[in-house]
């Protein structure tokens, strides 16, 4: 594998790190049709865990085969599968070496008491990730919730023991907590400050979701409208995540979101580039989707991210 110089503005970057560690992000920054471009699709199939088999899988029943996801993504020319242990495990053999693999290791699911506080149980570990040959674990946080301080306290000592064994951290950054609205959990102001906080617990790759116009927090409302930051545009939003993710020296890629149709993918995918955004993490809009559709999908994304579309 060599590496562009690209890349390697990148991996700069992460000026603490062990060479294991960097290596395994230049596997998955040199990995597909975006290789060596520094912008990065990923293919993330958690969803049954967290909204069930039905409702993540009947529109397209071949997904409910975890192979269908490895090869999709193979195909696709992504930068890296992500799931949990079970549909990772599922594969492995498989199709190891193929495409570079992301354990996630905590997960929720639905049938949860609206009630309760929102976090998440470890579901695996880093030893996991190392057996099967993955790139990086991946951790969900819920900045907001009362429960966030033990889930910061948990990713931090999983990054720790991964960092150690040269394994990479990606981090889902959910604002989420029974002070926040729906409206607040994807407002500009709390995505930034939650991409913020994904970079200050050692990300490697933080994973945010798209941010609203709407400003949640009223001091930081005051903030926005004194540092004159713009929130009008998606591309301003994405601008203003990519630089509280350490000025632009942390990879960020941004959800797809629920299922919606092409044009909204694509224009999302637009203004995640014109922001200055590493790229996108999207599973329901690609996995939802019938194959054929899927990978056309897919390569126009990759042809977005390349300034061609």
């Amino acid at each position: 594998m060599r590496t562009t110089r690209i890349v390697q503005k990148i991996l700069s970057n992460y000026e603490g790190e062990t060479p294991g560690v960097k290596a395994n992000l230049a596997r998955i920054l040199s990995e597909g049709k975006l290789g060596g471009t520094g912008k990065l699709v990923i293919l993330p199939v958690d969803q049954g865990f967290e909204h069930g088999p039905a409702r993540s899988f009947s529109v397209n029943p071949a997904a409910y085969d975890p192979h269908y996801h490895y090869q999709l993504a193979i195909d696709a020319g992504l930068s890296a599968y992500a799931a949990p242990l079970g549909p990772l495990e599922a594969g492995a053999d498989t199709f190891a070496g193929q495409i570079p693999t992301i354990l996630k290791v905590n997960s929720a699911n639905s049938l949860m008491p609206s009630v309760a506080p929102k976090t998440q149980a470890i579901t695996a570990s880093v030893d996991d990730a190392l057996r099967l040959g993955c790139s990086a674990i991946g951790f969900t946080i819920y900045p907001g919730s009362s429960m966030s301080l033990s889930m910061f306290e948990d990713v931090a000592e999983m990054r720790r023991e991964a960092a150690a064994k040269g394994i990479a951290t990606v981090i889902w950054s959910y604002p989420r907590g029974e002070d926040l609205d729906k409206a607040g959990e994807t407002a500009a102001d709390v995505t930034a400050y939650a991409a913020h906080i994904a970079s200050l617990l050692g990300a490697h790759i933080v994973k945010v979701k798209l941010a609203s116009d709407h400003l949640s927090q009223p001091d930081a409302a005051k903030a926005f409208a004194a540092g004159k930051i713009p929130v009008a545009t998606q591309a301003d939003r994405v601008r203003e995540c990519v630089r509280s993710a350490l000025n632009g020296r942390r990879l960020i890629v941004f959800s797809g979101g629920a299922a919606k149709g092409t044009d909204s993918v694509l224009d999302d995918a637009r203004a995640i580039r014109d922001g200055g955004g590493n790229g996108s993490i999207i599973g329901r809009n690609c996995f939802q989707r019938p194959r054929d559709e899927a990978l056309a999908l897919l390569q126009t994304l990759v042809d977005i991210y390349k300034g061609k579309a």
